[in-house]
Parts: structure tokens; C-alpha cells; sequence
């Protein structure tokens, strides 16, 4: 991706430090101290124009989220959004919004391990040709990686439009053994997830009707154990229904 800046577009993301980071390394296993909170931490990895990390900054204020991404135009443009989106709530700049600029290959040097909750992958570059395989973001050596910085009840919540792109994903998660959940081959099939927040890609493939695909990858500790709790206890109320239903029939 080739992105043709502004003019002093370095000096405007210098004058926004309270949102914007240029140098992760200051930061690694103390991100908590830049937020001033010890709230869970959420990053979205290629964050693209910042639609879906400053909207979910917004609806959820007691969740400190970081958008990464590489170019500065990129940054500029969510720093935009998010002041925008935060104005409306009567803040001038986003308490719990930080904007990472940095390249995800190396993001172990970013955050430290255990120092996230979450992750997301929405709509990342699905390196269509096989010889490029290592560089998609759910290729096991990224995602061994996301597993080392995911705390206890860290996740992995991916999205994306490509089918290729998705069963590559399913079967990198599958080798590894991870717990997935909530898979979908179509996730607005019937109509748009409003309890999801949707990214400026998505809005576009919703409005031309085409299947957008979505997992969540459970990783910590905490949250696998959740899960089955609540596996176990779906399964308990289906078990009861189909006695009652049973017991309605003969009489």
C-alpha cells in the first residue's frame, strides 16, 4: 500500500503524543502507566483509518484499546477519526485510545508478554500467492507471538472478506491446537451484527452483499476455562429443554 501523505504529516503526529506513539519500546510492559488506568488492554493490528479501534474506544471506556499500523497517513487519518468520534462524547482527546505506529513483524518488542487481552485481525492482507504464506498475520509464527504477549483471558478475534484467507486461518489454529469459537461463514447473512462494531472495509463488502467470515480464538488460561463453563452449562439447558419437550409430548 502506497499512501500519499499531507504535508508535515510527521510534525502532526509529533504534536499528538497524549494519542499518538511513534516508539513502542518506552512503553513495552508498561502500557498501563500511559493510559494512567489498569484496565484490560485491546490492539487491533493493521488498524487501516481507525474506524473500528476509535468506535470501540468509545463503547467501551473501561477497555484501553492501541490501533497499530505502519503509515504515518494511516495514523494521521485515525487520529482524525478518534478525536472525531470522541468530540461527540464531549472529549478532546481519546482517554483510552493510543495509536501505535510500528510494523507488526516485530511485535514482541512492542508489548510484553501477558501485557494483552485481546487481538484483533480485521480485514488483514491475505497474501493470496502460497511463496508469501509467512507473511499473513494468522500464519503460526505470528500467532505464537499473539499467544506469548495474550494474558489469561487473552483472545484472538479475527475478520476477514477472503475465504482463502480464512480456511488458511482455521487450519493455522487447528494445528496449533487453539480453541476456536463462534465461527462464521457469513457473519450478516440474515442482517448487519449491530452488537459488532464494523470497520470501513466491511461497511463496503455488507453493502455489496458479500460473506464476510469471522472466528474468535480462545488463548489464556481464564478464558478457555470460561468457555467450557459456558459449553457445559449450554449444554445442561439443552438437555432440560428436550426433557421438557419430551414430557409436553405425552401428555
Amino acid at each position: 500500500m502506497r499512501l500519499r501523505g499531507r504535508k508535515g504529516i510527521r510534525e502532526n503526529l509529533e504534536g499528538q503524543p497524549e494519542l499518538v506513539v511513534l516508539d513502542a519500546a518506552p512503553h513495552r510492559g508498561n502500557w498501563k502507566a500511559f493510559f494512567g488506568n489498569d484496565n484490560p488492554i485491546h490492539v487491533e493490528l493493521g488498524m487501516g483509518k481507525g474506524r473500528f479501534i476509535s468506535q470501540m474506544s468509545v463503547r467501551n471506556p473501561h477497555i484501553n484499546y492501541i490501533g497499530v499500523d505502519m503509515y504515518d497517513e494511516l495514523l494521521r487519518r485515525a487520529s482524525e477519526k478518534a478525536r472525531t468520534a470522541w468530540g461527540e462524547k464531549g472529549e478532546e482527546t481519546p482517554p483510552n485510545l493510543a495509536l501505535l505506529r510500528a510494523n507488526i513483524e516485530g511485535i514482541e518488542s512492542m508489548f510484553a508478554p501477558g501485557e494483552l487481552e485481546r487481538i484483533y485481525l480485521n480485514f488483514s492482507d491475505p497474501w493470496p500467492k502460497s511463496k508469501h504464506a509467512r507473511r499473513r498475520l494468522t500464519h503460526e509464527r505470528f500467532v505464537e507471538k499473539y499467544i506469548e504477549i495474550l494474558n489469561e483471558r487473552g483472545e484472538i478475534h479475527f475478520k476477514t472478506d477472503s475465504m482463502t484467507l480464512f480456511e488458511f486461518s482455521l487450519n493455522s489454529f487447528a494445528n496449533m491446537e487453539l480453541v476456536m469459537r463462534n465461527i462464521s461463514l457469513h457473519l450478516h447473512r440474515d442482517e448487519p451484527r449491530e452488537d459488532l462494531v464494523f470497520t470501513e472495509y466491511e461497511m463496503k463488502f455488507m453493502e455489496k452483499g458479500q460473506p464476510i467470515h469471522r472466528v474468535e480464538v480462545v488463548i489464556g488460561e481464564e478464558a478457555l476455562r470460561e468457555h467450557r463453563s459456558a459449553k457445559k452449562e449450554a449444554a445442561k439447558l439443552e438437555l432440560e429443554s428436550a426433557a421438557l419437550q419430551e414430557e409436553s409430548e405425552k401428555e
